[in-house]
């Protein structure tokens, strides 16, 4: 008998093992593929828009990312109906034409996220790789000062701290790159530093009110992440439609949707329709930890691939400035320590834990197929 229980006790441990190594595996790939998206977008971004010869309508990619992630949540709804093509279009007439008004709230996010995505196409194309990078981080800072005024979420100190040193980094990273173009006397023909700056400032600013605000809206309703992102792409493919038609309508009239697509072009385009929503379903193994330290991986990444590939120079006060922002996305990762006092409290740090424990059996669910719902409930 006693030799049974030690058998049964010798398996749940080896079992337990099992699991433990699976989900550091999980996490690894986690990591690895956060570093992948994060770095590879932003470089092929870049070499695509500084490649000699005709150059593609960045409009028209936004307007053919939005229509390829529509098509593959879809294509995710209709693998959760089990093919039924005719429950498909019941459950989505249902929540989206129906229940329009909850349809419409996802007009103000669509609109930001589709400005958001062309901005980024302009500062790319004006500014080195590893500064956008760095620069872009600032979206931590927006995102963060937004959740406080319009969540009534509360900052630890460490997060307060870390959110100054990465201002703090990303002026020296800018002061390093106005000194550099001051120093060699001339800038590209075809690249405007200060358009660049403005255009990634305005991204971060829309970044960080577009995400709390689909944060605020994810909360307060029960629809699914897909749902929701199909109702994302219906505005988005609208209000790109719009911008393509304003900014270069008569250009695409005598050239063509798809003037400038090259193989390359087409990946860019699949990383930016695909990659969000594969990060999204990445970060159900990924804490905060691992995506602070993938973010700083990216950067890293980023860095020494601009330098292989655009001759990117990296100078003592770029290492410094990109190595505050670095920390910064680190420190602020931190989980927060039970109890520590805060600048901004909204609520007790208890009920705050089951806020946050809520929040992720919400975002896991989404991910999961109806039966494994029911076994998580």
């Amino acid at each position: 008998m006693a030799g049974g229980n030690r058998s049964g006790a010798a398996e749940e441990r080896a079992a337990s093992r099992g699991q433990s190594d699976a989900n550091r595996r999980l996490k690894y790939i986690s990591l690895a593929v956060l570093v992948v998206q994060n770095a590879s977008l932003i470089l092929s971004i870049r070499y695509v828009r500084t490649l000699p010869g005709d150059r593609f309508f960045t409009t028209s990619a936004v307007v053919m990312a939005e229509v390829l992630k529509v098509t593959t949540c879809l294509f995710i709804i209709l693998l959760q109906k089990r093919f039924s093509v005719r429950e498909t279009l019941s459950f989505l007439l249902d929540c989206v034409v129906y229940q329009y008004s909850d349809t419409l709230k996802m007009a103000v996010p669509s609109l930001i996220y589709t400005l958001q995505n062309n901005l980024q196409y302009i500062a790319i194309s004006n500014l080195p790789a590893a500064t956008f990078q760095v620069t872009y981080q600032l979206k931590i800072l927006t995102t963060a000062l937004f959740s406080v005024l319009m969540l009534r979420k509360s900052l630890s100190r460490v997060q307060w701290v870390s959110l100054l040193l990465l201002f703090a980094g990303v002026a020296v990273v800018q002061v390093q790159q106005e000194a550099n173009k001051e120093a060699s006397g001339r800038d590209s023909s075809q690249q405007n530093y200060m358009v660049g700056l403005v255009a990634v400032v305005v991204s971060c600013l829309s970044s960080g009110f577009a995400g709390v605000y689909f944060e605020k809206i994810l909360k307060g309703s029960a629809a699914s992440v897909w749902v929701r992102n199909v109702q994302l792409g219906i505005f988005g493919t609208a209000l790109g439609m719009l911008g393509l038609w304003w900014n270069d309508g008569a250009a695409v009239a005598e050239r063509g949707f798809l003037f400038g697509y090259t193989g390359m072009v087409w990946c860019v385009i699949f990383n930016q329709a695909f990659g969000g929503l594969l990060v999204a379903v990445v970060v159900k193994y990924a804490d905060n930890i691992l995506k602070g330290f993938a973010t700083s991986f990216s950067i890293i990444v980023s860095t020494v691939m601009s330098v292989y590939l655009f001759a990117f120079h990296v100078d003592l006060l770029f290492t410094a400035g990109a190595g505050l922002v670095i920390g910064a996305v680190y420190m602020y990762s931190l989980p927060r320590p039970a109890g520590g006092p805060l600048f901004l409290s909204s609520s007790s740090s208890s009920s705050s834990a089951k806020a946050d424990r809520a929040d992720a059996d919400v975002e896991m669910e989404a991910f999961l197929p109806k039966s494994k719902q029911k076994k998580l409930s």
